[in-house]
């Protein structure tokens, strides 16, 4: 899901980077509204946590992975606006530290998943979730954040002149399906343990409570340290389009860091590395988030 520098035409990238400024300020000035100081540490356990879950592949067939993207889960629990203002923190981190995604590339990755991806996901569940649909309103909301977003970088890659034949579209767009059923059901199953755990929890102005908060912070750790060790090695479906088209040499990246690839110097090899970083890489999420959430709230107070 994460587009990568060199796949995208100049006019492309540079369009969508400069139409996600705004939007994503423009959010930011929304979230505040709906933020109160009390619910500020959520933002920083929600960041941590989707981010950890962002690092866990799992396969979903003809040797293609895919992985939890958490738009609607994010949605569900602070509110579109500040989902989308966590996202963009996510994948702002993601590109400029790990070097998942393009720098360049990064408004698109932010149109696609923490604008488009977090609308797409946030409108079922404020359309129908009541009692009675809540469940599917939340595996749609799920659904649809994730094809919305795959959908979307496809049409950047065929507006930026890259040939795809129609059926490799379809079958893509078939991969990807499986991939949103599967954030569907796995953001029905969090929403649901959130709610055994808290009832309150989602969307209440007092916030999280300190027990839900170290459950969420262990197992946002738990997901970083161990789950990265059980993570399916197949690509997910951009990587497999672009090996499919022979895409990957357009791949370029314009720095290096210590973290690329999540994984961090010295701390060993395999696993341990790539379970180093993704636990680093909480620390700046959560804290990142935490200063945002800081920001927003006290602007509202003024």
């Amino acid at each position: 899901m994460h587009i990568p520098d060199g796949f995208l035409s100049t006019a492309v990238w540079l369009g969508l980077d400069a139409a996600s400024l705004p939007a994503v300020g423009y959010l930011a000035r929304r979230a505040r509204g709906d933020l109160e100081a009390t619910r500020v540490p959520l933002l920083g356990v929600m960041g941590a946590f989707v981010f950890a879950a962002q690092m866990i592949n799992f396969p979903v067939g003809v040797g293609t992975s895919g992985h939890l993207v958490g738009g609607a889960l994010l949605a569900i629990m602070l509110g579109p606006a500040a989902a989308a203002v966590v996202m963009t923190a996510i994948l702002a981190i993601q590109a400029l530290v790990f070097q998942d995604g393009g720098v360049l590339a990064l408004g698109a990755n932010v149109v696609n998943m923490a604008l488009v991806g977090v609308l797409a996901g946030y409108v079922p569940y404020r359309l129908w979730g009541g009692a009675r649909y809540r469940d599917a309103a939340i595996f749609l909301g799920g659904f649809f954040s994730v094809l919305a977003g795959a959908a979307l970088a496809i049409g950047e890659l065929l507006i930026s002149g890259v040939r795809i034949p129609p059926a490799l579209v379809w079958v893509s767009l078939g991969l990807f399906s499986v991939t949103a059923a599967l954030e569907g059901a796995i953001t029905v199953a969090v929403v649901k343990g959130i709610e055994a755990l808290d009832p309150g929890l989602v969307r209440r102005p007092a916030g999280m409570g300190r027990a839900a908060a170290v459950i969420f912070a262990l197992a946002a750790v738990g997901l970083a340290a161990v789950g990265v060790w059980l993570a399916s090695g197949l690509p997910d479906g951009l990587e497999k389009l672009a090996q499919t088209l022979g895409l990957e040499a357009r791949a370029r990246r314009l720095y290096a860091t210590p973290l690329a690839d999540y994984r961090l110097p010295g701390s060993g090899a395999g696993w341990v590395s790539q379970a180093a970083a993704g636990i680093l890489g909480l620390a700046l999420i959560y804290l990142l988030c935490l200063a945002v959430g800081r920001m927003i709230s006290r602007r509202r107070s003024a």
